[in-house]
């Protein structure tokens, strides 16, 4: 008797967990994030991969794919 009752109770189980509890939705901002590196803004402060000084982005010097504090770092690093 008691395996029986077990026995319902586990295909009851088994059925809601497959068919009725519905997973979390994601927003869909949240799940961009998640894949891609968090934005830079023109005030963030980056360090450069030459000297290691820290500059604003916004005073920063993009080559290949680095940001540099100078055009001398960015052609050292060339």
């Amino acid at each position: 008797m008691i395996l029986k009752l077990l026995l319902v109770i586990g295909v009851i189980a088994v059925v809601y967990f497959m068919f009725i509890k519905k997973k979390p939705i994601q927003n869909k901002t949240e799940s961009k994030k998640e894949e891609t590196k968090e934005k830079l803004e023109a005030n963030d402060m980056i360090e450069c991969p030459t000297c290691g000084i820290y500059s604003e982005l916004g005073d920063s010097v993009l080559s290949n794919g680095k940001y540099y504090c100078s055009p001398e770092c960015a052609s050292k690093a060339l």
